[in-house]
């Protein structure tokens, strides 16, 4: 599709939506707020993993990927029509205010790419991803720990692994416990195995694994960065 195509099928949606919060539109969707919509935003952003890693992968499931893709969308142009209704003094903005705010990250912390061809280098992925976290640094002067911009609310997984990720930038990654090395996992499927059976034991003892792990990665950051991370 051509940008003009694809401006014109995003006018279109727009419209849509502007017409469903407007008086006498949809009156469930009139009543929504930035609230109400989270737990839809993380339930369409998990359909969309689920269409990426169905078996055949992405391209097996055009279909379904682009409907997924669609209700992310969705949430994205509902926030924005939203927050449109507020005035910017009171935190307000539109959809214009989304798109321009995104491309101009992406153009400041691409200096690589977008920069004059004079200033422009040519970087491996250690440097490049140095500096995108010079970048964000700069643009995020108020993050000063090691484990600021670690959201809290994400899956206890996903955010223990961000934990680790930013120790290991920072030398605080900790020491793996001794154990022989052939019953460590060494692939995608024994590793699989290995936390669901941990899983396993944990509801077999009445135990809440997620909880736990929770728990855990936060009592270990605050141990190294107090003031940080929210405790939970």
């Amino acid at each position: 599709m051509s940008q003009d195509g694809s401006g014109a099928a995003f006018e279109r949606l727009l419209a849509i939506m502007d017409r469903l919060r407007s008086p006498g539109g949809c009156a469930w969707d009139g009543r929504q707020s930035h609230s109400s919509l989270v737990k839809h935003l993380i339930e369409e952003s998990y359909e969309v993993v689920e269409a990426v890693e169905a078996p055949g992968g992405p391209e097996a499931h055009r279909d379904e990927l682009v409907e997924e893709l669609g209700d992310v969308l969705l949430q994205v142009v509902f926030h924005a029509r939203i927050a449109q209704e507020r005035s910017a003094q009171q935190g307000g903005f539109d959809i214009d205010d989304v798109v321009a705010g995104i491309s101009e990250k992406l153009v400041r912390r691409h200096p690589e790419v977008f920069a004059d061809a004079q200033r422009a280098e040519a970087s491996d992925d250690a440097a490049l991803h140095a500096r995108w976290e010079e970048l964000k640094r700069a643009e995020k002067p108020q993050r000063t720990g090691p484990f600021d911009g670690v959201p809290p609310g994400l899956p206890a997984l996903q955010r223990t692994e961000k934990i680790l990720s930013k120790a290991r930038r920072h030398g605080l990654e900790p020491q793996s416990p001794s154990e022989p090395d052939e019953d460590r996992p060494r692939t995608q499927e024994q590793l699989g195995q290995a936390l669901f059976e941990l899983v396993r034991q944990a509801s077999s003892d009445g135990l809440d694994a997620e909880r736990a792990l929770r728990e855990h990665s936060a009592r270990w950051v605050r141990q190294r960065d107090p003031a940080r991370l929210p405790q939970d």
